[in-house]
């Protein structure tokens, strides 16, 4: 089984997916948790070139293929091992923001994006992704540290971004569930044990 957790930076996407994995691990789950991009020395590379080189001109193509290309490590060296294993994977981002950051947002063809995701992992993809929902401005308020590269493109930006997230929503309902991420941890939590629940019962 394998979710996956997106929206804008500032949603809260950090404590519900840790809290989601605690819930997972008291109830017996074996649980591994990842980050996309990030998680193998790979992706943690990749991940810094992408998101902490402000300076570094990295045109959107060659932006999009190295968010695959530490995907794609990311499948082959955590997340397919650990399915096999029979564990629950759990990340921090995977194709859908490629298709919502470039695709939506940046002017990429998001179906494309999704052909090429499929390339890219393999075919292997979240059961669930739970989107948190926020608007760009209050997003950007609980961001408590300074912007990376993708987060300082301004408020068009991330407008585009958050409505790219709905719009995948409604394409895919049983694939992603969005979750108002403007009430309290506990509430919002409760919504996606409930929704995943379902989906574990599967």
């Amino acid at each position: 089984m394998f979710f996956s957790f997106d929206g804008l930076d500032g949603v809260g996407k950090t404590t519900q997916l840790n809290l989601f994995c605690e819930w997972l691990k008291s109830a017996g789950r074996t649980v591994e948790c990842c980050v996309d991009p990030g998680t193998t020395p790979l992706g943690e590379a990749i991940r810094e070139i992408l998101l902490g080189r402000r300076n570094l001109a990295i045109g959107l193509r060659s932006e999009m293929l190295l968010f695959m290309a530490a995907r794609a490590q990311l499948v082959e060296e955590v997340i397919r091992p650990a399915l096999a294993a029979g564990s629950i994977v759990v990340s921090d981002r995977f194709l859908l923001a490629n298709v919502v950051y470039q695709g939506h947002a940046g002017g990429l063809n998001a179906d494309a994006l999704w052909q090429i995701g499929e390339m890219a992992t393999g075919g292997v993809m979240p059961n669930l992704t739970f989107v948190l929902d926020l608007s760009p401005a209050a997003a950007e308020k609980r961001i408590q540290r300074s912007l990376d590269r993708m987060e300082t493109r301004g408020s068009d930006y991330r407008s585009r971004i958050r409505d790219g997230y709905l719009a995948e929503a409604r394409l895919r309902p049983g694939e992603i569930v969005v979750i108002d991420a403007s009430r309290s941890i506990d509430v919002i939590q409760e919504d996606i044990r409930r929704a995943a629940a379902r989906v574990l019962r599967t």
